[in-house]
């Protein structure tokens, strides 16, 4: 809080005397006016909505040239340049009618576009559309993204792929800053409430330019929800109900905001008891309870602004090993179980000068993670702690190319104090400096980027030489060089091409490093390996897209070539009745895409016909299947949206058909999996009665009760079922 108070006064000495303000009126091309369209400038933060007279105005903005979008769906987003001054600006938007969706603003990417100015292909989704899915878990949600799957433990485990690649060759974001919480561990959740978060964009591809270290396979970034407008005050309570686990979902959420102050405060309970087979088993110990918290603060004036954010997150879960055992529905977790602590403190900075600006992301993550075997006190129990930071300077526009330079860092120590070590006592260090550029003319976009890392590890020496859980003490660096070149076009009207290159590196994590023992749930004894080397890839991607009123059309094409992918592979021995296996590394490869279709067909404008396919191949140089490649999938979803007179608002109405196809090419632990369809219900909307409205939603996912097990379940091995028939019952009230 020091830290902040600082950097507030700091603000508060900057503030001009003039307000500078922009204002006017959108509407469509019959001149009339268009109500909660959304006006914003993403580079600030600043945002207001229109009303039912089309008008708007934004107050208290910084001098300089800014981007302005004008949002609202059934309508084209339009964006427009406007040099700020301390003249009041008057700016009138007349929109177009379009049913395509809603174009984003782009935040994980460098120079925060549109979806449509993009050179990079970047999935975003609405976590809204997601939980209208009937998603008990955020991470559950996203394997609906195309491209995306999950590495699943149960319902309270789950781990993201992104075209293949998983564990910490997948980098999280959260706040602005990279989320640390030993995701090197299959057994290892992704520590994330959906309560409060507006959003996630996926990078499908190396993203260490921007990113550094882990960010090889791709990254998931969340956006958080964003404060009220100047001078409301919003509240909102929602449930979610699942018959499966008896599950309930409760969040409670308040923020309001001044012109220059905002405050956000959120709290949510998340319980669930052990999942349910099509057989009406149910899987022992899969019952897990969360709690979960979020707060924020903001501050901005026409010089400056910063905004402080604080998530708490405390998952306790079971761990199943008995498989289909004790027949319970109690939500008291059994013996053995996990418990984690996860803090989560970032600030993020903004100083604006008249043609340039600063960023400046700081982050603190705690995370305490204990391992319970049959009793309270934990024989596994590690703390991390997580200093990092992300400084941006955007320089002044060079005519038309855009220019940043940065620098980032982490600072991380791992302590043991359990009496099972997984990975020794250790400090990382990380520091990485890159410049990236844009051009655009006309349809044409170029961008480009280097950079370079530096990954410094050390640990402790544990134990004694010879025995199991021996830890030598090691010291070693990573350097790692990389760069990016993108390019997109308009190849004919409403017809879309981008073309990626881009290299990415993951340093070798302090279970590949260090490792001396029996790994848990494997069986195996696993021997780490100090001399391992980066892994390093070179991907390129290729994605066309057609969208006209009423059809779209995307395909996305990549390849993916790795040097010295890391893999455990057995040495021969046996130790204590348990195969040795040594952490080796050798070439691999990936490669595959995702298509799809959006069918809006005239004069049914309530139609909609939605149809994906997405497939990757994971082998080594020498012909070897990887592990954990997702199976070719085929999405068709039918959705109609609705109203009913005055009282059922935004109606919708959707059948999913989710067929997965067998995977055949299983890696070298694993079998192969046969194939499965499951059929998915939603309808909802917002009902209106009188002066009260909310949301409302209801589904019925995997409806006909199927048995099936995903390649990805980590209960595959034991033939568990993934879970059965589900149920949900969703509302949100605004009060």
């Amino acid at each position: 809080m020091k830290l902040l108070y600082l950097i507030l006064t700091l603000g508060l000495s900057l503030v001009a005397t003039a307000q500078n303000k922009i204002s006017g009126t959108v509407s469509d091309k019959d001149n009339k006016p268009l109500s909660n369209v959304i006006v914003s400038i993403p580079e600030i933060h600043k945002e207001t909505m229109t009303s039912e007279s089309g008008n708007y105005t934004l107050n208290n903005l910084p001098t300089g040239n800014f981007k302005i979008v004008f949002s609202s769906i059934g309508f084209t987003s339009q964006t427009i340049s406007v040099v700020i001054s301390p003249q009041e600006i008057t700016q009138n938007i007349t929109l177009e009618e379009s049913i395509t969706h809603m174009d984003e603003v782009i935040v994980s990417t460098a120079f925060n576009k549109l979806q449509s100015q993009n050179v990079m292909k970047v999935e975003h989704q609405n976590v809204k559309a997601l939980q209208q899915k009937g998603a008990a878990t955020l991470i559950e949600g996203l394997a609906t993204i195309p491209g995306v799957s999950q590495v699943s433990t149960g319902t309270s485990i789950g781990k993201p792929v992104i075209r293949g690649l998983s564990g910490n060759r997948v980098l999280v974001y959260t706040q602005g800053v990279r989320l640390e919480n030993q995701q090197f561990g299959a057994e290892h959740g992704l520590g994330l409430n959906d309560a409060g978060v507006e959003s996630v964009e996926v990078i499908k591809g190396p993203a260490s330019l921007l990113y550094g270290s882990d960010a090889l396979g791709g990254v998931l970034y969340f956006n958080p929800e964003k404060f009220a407008n100047a001078g409301d005050f919003k509240a909102d309570f929602s449930q979610r109900l699942f018959s499966n686990t008896l599950g309930s979902n409760t969040t409670l959420g308040l923020k309001t905001s001044s012109e220059h102050w905002k405050f956000l405060v959120r709290g949510s309970y998340n319980s669930h008891a052990d999942y349910k087979i099509g057989d009406g088993d149910r899987v022992t110990n899969t019952r897990f309870n969360e709690t979960d918290l979020k707060a924020g603060i903001g501050y901005n004036n026409s010089n400056f602004s910063s905004v402080l954010r604080y998530n708490f997150n405390k998952l306790n879960l079971g761990i199943p090993e008995e498989g289909i055992a004790e027949q319970s529905t109690s939500r008291n977790i059994l013996y053995p179980k996990q418990g984690v602590d996860n803090h989560i403190l970032s600030l993020h900075n903004t100083l604006y000068f008249k043609n340039s600006k600063l960023d400046a992301d700081l982050g603190y993550i705690f995370n305490d993670r204990s391992e319970f075997e049959d009793s309270n006190v934990p024989v596994l129990h590690m703390k991390l702690k997580t200093f990092n930071y992300d400084v941006k300077y955007y320089l002044p526009k060079l005519g038309k190319i855009e220019t940043i330079v940065g620098v980032q860092g982490m600072n991380q120590t791992n302590t043991n104090f359990g009496e099972e070590l997984l990975i020794p006592d250790a400090l990382t260090n990380d520091f990485g400096i890159f410049g990236t550029a844009n051009y655009e003319w006309k349809s044409n976009v170029i961008q480009a980027g280097l950079r370079f890392d530096n990954r410094n590890v050390t640990t402790e020496n544990h134990g004694t030489v010879g025995e199991e859980g021996y830890f030598q003490s090691i010291d070693k660096s990573f350097d790692s060089f990389n760069a990016s070149l993108g390019y997109k076009t308009d190849l004919a009207k409403n017809f879309t091409m981008r073309l990626n290159i881009a290299s990415g590196f993951r340093a070798p994590n302090l279970a590949e490093l260090t490792s001396n023992g029996v790994h848990e749930g494997s069986n195996r004894y696993e021997i780490g390996n100090a001399n391992l080397k980066n892994e390093q890839n070179l991907q390129t991607d290729l994605n066309l897209e057609y969208k006209s009123s009423h059809f779209e059309l995307f395909v996305n094409g990549f390849y993916n070539h790795i040097n010295d992918y890391i893999f455990i592979s057995p040495n021969g021995n046996v130790i204590d009745g348990n195969n040795v296996y040594d952490y080796v590394q050798a070439n691999a490869r990936l490669y595959g895409g995702e298509t799809g279709i959006h069918f809006h067909p005239h004069p049914l404008d309530w139609l909609h016909l939605y149809s994906s396919f997405e497939t990757v191949i994971g082998e080594k140089d020498n012909g070897d299947h990887l592990p954990l490649i997702p199976a070719n999938k085929w999405n068709n979803t039918f959705r109609g949206e609705f109203e009913v007179k005055n009282w059922w608002k935004e109606g919708f109405a959707a059948i999913n058909i989710e067929s997965t196809l067998a995977q055949n090419n299983a890696g070298e632990f694993e079998t192969k999996t046969d194939d499965y369809t499951l059929i998915n219900l939603s309808v909802g909307g917002k009902i209106i009665l009188g002066k009260t409205n909310f949301n409302l939603n209801l589904n019925a996912n995997n409806l006909f009760d199927k048995a099936y097990v995903s390649h990805l379940s980590r209960l595959k091995a034991d033939g568990i079922p993934n879970i059965g028939r589900n149920i949900v019952f969703g509302i949100n009230f605004m009060i």
